[in-house]
């Protein structure tokens, strides 16, 4: 049998990564067999449905490199079909019309649960069963002729001839349903795989208030798209060891849903930051630094600077930059009225003799050639001529010169800033922001 699954988002708002590693895992399951990985836009809600929404799930798709076969699957232009499935059951006597709620509303279509037990073989959880008696008839069919998403989800899956169904174990409930309605469309029900939820360390289910919850929100945070990829294949799934960086074509040759746990799976936002920061610096060098320039450009601070220079800095940032956000504290490689961190002030340069101490270590300097080697021996003999303990010039003298507490080493950083701008920055915050 030649596999067909089904991404079927509905473009009412963000991407959640819920959602986003349930395309995920369909991709690879189709991929892994060959078969065919398809989009389904379910754009029944007109109200909520919009045209921003679509194309938030077409970016998250291609940003994370989610092909799919064929042309999207519109829902909404399927309405016909939909309505001649409820038509079909009610003269087959499978569903009957009432009107729910005594509102006064015209006549629903309800469909008839059949009155044995339910059952469906998941191919995570094994068999599932509900018992007849806990199963109520359920409405197909609105007043106004437009369909529930029980009966629109089920004779589009016919009609795209879907095998597999894999998705979120809150439709666990929906499924007890659906094999319901298949049969009594006379088709034979795909096989199901419902996938665990994604928690927070309290359990819960993962949301906004746990932080990036969708995926244009680890987009906008700097996430490598195939560091997400790598991070949500192995939220709930395992290729049968314990190794965090799996490769895109490793995963698809793995990929089986017999290694998909039933058990919650956490989100840790460290663990994928820590996971991102390898991706970063594995890159090749003009990989990143055409990444780092597209980022780069979007800053206040930007100067269009030669390009040996860029690339300097990126060699020197790379092993560094975990996310792409944080080339935002770059500012300081490329223009000299970067802020200053307050923080940063306070604890290092308006403390007694900060301003003493960079006007030695500046005096030094002056008489270097500026290099690595040069810079370090010059600001051991600023600290040898201030009785300062050694290496503890170092901090105020990057403070003034970078406006941080941190960053890649010193004594590159400042050889690759150079001497005239270095000079100019130690003078400058002696004068303006350091104590006696």
């Amino acid at each position: 049998m030649s596999v067909r699954v089904r991404f079927a988002p509905s473009p009412t708002g963000h991407v959640h990564i819920g959602n986003m590693r349930a395309a995920i895992f369909n991709w690879l399951f189709a991929r892994h067999g060959g078969g065919e990985f398809l989009l389904r836009i379910e754009d029944t809600d007109r109200e909520r449905s919009t045209p921003e929404a679509l194309r938030t799930i077409f970016d998250a798709m291609e940003w994370l490199g989610l092909d799919f076969d064929g042309e999207p699957f519109f829902q909404s232009a399927h309405l016909d079909a939909h309505r001649a499935a409820a038509g079909q059951l009610l003269r087959d006597g499978r569903a009957y019309r009432a009107d729910k709620g005594g509102l006064g509303k015209g006549e629903c279509v309800v469909f008839r649960m059949p009155p044995e037990d339910a059952v469906f073989t998941d191919g995570i959880r094994g068999e599932l069963r509900k018992a007849a008696a806990d199963m109520s008839d359920f409405v197909i069919l609105r007043a106004d002729d437009t369909p529930v998403f029980h009966l629109s989800n089920v004779v589009d899956d016919i009609a795209m001839g879907i095998t597999h169904v894999i998705r979120g174990d809150d439709h666990i409930e929906n499924t007890f349903r659906h094999v319901a309605l298949f049969r009594a469309l006379g088709a034979p029900p795909p096989r199901y795989a419902h996938l665990p939820m994604i928690v927070n360390a309290q359990g819960k289910p993962y949301s906004k208030r746990d932080g990036d919850a969708y995926v244009g929100d680890l987009r906008a945070r700097g996430f490598h798209p195939e560091a997400v990829f790598n991070y949500l294949t192995l939220l709930g799934w395992s290729p049968g060891d314990d190794r965090e960086k799996l490769a895109r074509a490793e995963a698809v040759r793995l990929f089986t849903l017999d290694r998909v746990k039933s058990a919650p799976a956490q989100m840790d936002l460290r663990k994928m930051t820590h996971l991102n920061a390898q991706y970063v610096a594995g890159m090749p060098a003009a990989d990143f630094a055409a990444a780092a320039r597209e980022w780069a450009q979007s800053q206040a601070w930007w100067r269009e600077p030669d390009e040996t220079y860029f690339r300097g800095v990126c060699a020197l940032m790379q092993s560094r930059t975990h996310l792409y956000s944080f080339i935002a504290e770059w500012g300081y490689f490329f223009a000299d009225d970067f802020a200053y961190d307050e923080k940063t002030v306070r604890k290092l340069l308006r403390k007694e003799g900060a301003g003493a101490a960079l006007r030695a270590a500046s005096a030094a300097l002056a008489e270097t050639d500026f290099s690595e080697a040069a810079i370090e021996a010059a600001l051991r003999a600023a600290e040898k001529e201030r009785g300062i303990e050694e290496g503890r010039i170092n901090q105020p003298v990057r403070a003034a010169a970078t406006g941080l507490a941190h960053g890649a080493g010193l004594y590159e950083t400042l050889a690759l800033i150079g001497k005239d701008r270095v000079l100019r920055r130690l003078s400058r915050a002696a004068e303006e922001l350091c104590g006696a």
